[in-house]
């Protein structure tokens, strides 16, 4: 399990590891792994040129004993100051003692034209908002220039704790983090400017209870549902679909073809499009005489293709089983019935959903995701799964929130969303919780968009097709 922690907490455990150190070691273990990476980067250190933009904070100072480090072994390295009189001094005096060359940010364009790397120290985890003037031009020059840019611990203008992006930020391709992950870097839009991210171990001590979690794989193959040999499709669970419409056939047919990918042993499917479904899955179980009369089920997906079909979406909501509510059930919900609910829930909106149920802007949900999650969370009591570039899941308890570390861009076709619903509804009726089935179906569902693309388009039933391939991909490991 990937985990991120709060630059609170990040810094506490800092101060509680320098009361033990000698002065000066934590900045120097930093450094080092800064260099390493950066060395490892360039691939040739000898006669490389590598800039430092060295802020007045201990991000600069990292840069500048990096600096040094790289110096030693044949890079000709320059530090701009963006505050010569705050710059840190222990780090300045051991990279002019190394033979590096500091300059003011008047003489810097031409110096990072000419780079082959630039270390990005302006800021340090606890800053906020954009890039001052002076260091928005540096690293507008740094994107324009053929130069790679290392980010030291966050690129400088992302908020840490949130990915918050508010103004000018460095767009780094690599950033090398220490001691833990910070939010910023796993959450749009910081994660876009974050690159590759590396983490260092500085020895931190961190609590167990992180801000955010990413699955990986050996995490997601735990969870998965696994037949054994008294098992029947009964015992294995059962997942009611009601979806589609007149209008939207497909979504029905989407949605089942992914439920059938997602460990539960049937699906019924309840709704109009019960001809199209048979057609191209006739293993399911087909009605259309309403949820009531569908036969025992272990969870339900309402909502994909729904219409203005409200009187199903009521219906469901007052089974006493796990529901996943999306696309127009996410609209045609009650949501006094939605808290009210015993049994959990499980809601998966777009940003564009999210912003619909929160009474705000899109573009409000995209450039604070952390916060949007966790507010339709607490305003809904139940778990949502907020789509898009990065997909997180929260828990209406508060916990950690979960950030999904696949997917590929391709993913951003019609239906996709209608695969995953069926996807995570199968593995609620297989008994996983709201939050392990959310993040275990985005888990998986990106996997398969990667396997299904490899950098081409995809549609929506690629997707489905490419579903086992990621299952045995996470359980081979």
């Amino acid at each position: 399990m990937r985990t991120a922690y709060s630059v609170e907490t990040v810094r506490a455990a800092e101060r509680a590891l320098m009361a033990r150190l000698p002065e000066g070691t934590l900045m120097r273990r930093a450094a080092a792994g800064l260099a390493t990476a950066c060395a490892e980067f360039l691939g040739r250190v000898s006669g490389s040129r590598v800039v430092l933009l060295v802020g007045s904070g201990d991000n600069g100072g990292d840069a500048l004993y990096a600096g040094a480090l790289l110096r030693r072994r044949g890079a000709g390295v320059t530090a701009v100051l963006l505050s010569p009189d705050r710059a840190h001094e222990g780090g300045l005096a051991a990279l002019r003692r190394a033979g590096g060359t500091v300059i003011g940010p008047e003489r810097a364009l031409g110096a990072i034209d000419r780079a082959d790397l630039v270390v990005d120290g302006v800021v340090g985890i606890g800053g906020k908002g954009g890039l001052r003037p002076d260091a928005a031009r540096l690293a507008s020059a740094a994107e324009r220039a053929r130069a790679a840019v290392v980010a030291v611990d966050l690129p400088s203008g992302v908020d840490a704790d949130t990915g918050e992006v508010s103004g000018s930020a460095v767009r780094a391709d690599l950033t090398v983090t220490f001691g833990a992950y910070k939010p910023g870097l796993l959450i749009d839009p910081g994660r876009e400017y974050a690159g590759t991210v590396r983490l260092v171990e500085i020895g931190l001590e961190l609590p167990p209870d992180p801000v955010l979690e990413a699955l990986q794989h050996e995490d997601v193959a735990r969870l998965l549902p696994r037949p054994d040999a008294e098992s029947d499709k009964y015992r294995r669970g059962v997942l009611g679909v009601a979806a589609g419409s007149a209008r939207y056939p497909g979504a029905a047919v989407l949605a089942v073809s992914g439920a059938l990918r997602g460990g539960a042993g049937a699906v019924r499917y309840v709704g109009p499009a019960g001809d199209a479904v048979i057609a191209r899955f006739p293993e399911t179980l087909v009605s259309d005489q309403g949820p009531d009369h569908a036969g025992r089920v272990q969870a339900w997906v309402v909502g994909p293709g729904a219409g203005e079909d409200a009187a199903t979406v009521a219906k469901v909501l007052g089974a006493d089983v796990p529901v996943l509510l999306d696309a127009d059930g996410l609209r045609l919900a009650d949501r006094d019935v939605v808290r009210g609910r015993t049994a959990p829930t499980l809601m998966t909106p777009h940003a564009g959903e999210a912003a619909a149920l929160l009474g705000v802007r899109r573009e409000e949900v995209e450039a604070a995701r952390l916060a949007s999650v966790r507010e339709l969370a607490a305003t809904y009591r139940a778990t949502v799964l907020l789509k898009g570039s990065t997909t997180l899941v929260a828990d209406p308890g508060g916990g950690p929130v979960r950030v999904n570390s696949t997917g590929t861009g391709w993913l951003a076709t019609a239906g996709s969303g209608d695969v995953l619903s069926g996807l995570a509804g199968s593995l609620l009726a297989s008994h996983l919780s709201a939050l392990d089935a959310g993040s275990v179906a985005a888990y998986l569902h990106g996997l398969a968009g990667r396997l299904a693309s490899r950098g081409a388009p995809i549609a929506a039933l690629d997707i489905t097709e490419h579903l086992p391939d990621a299952w045995r991909d996470v359980v081979r490991d």
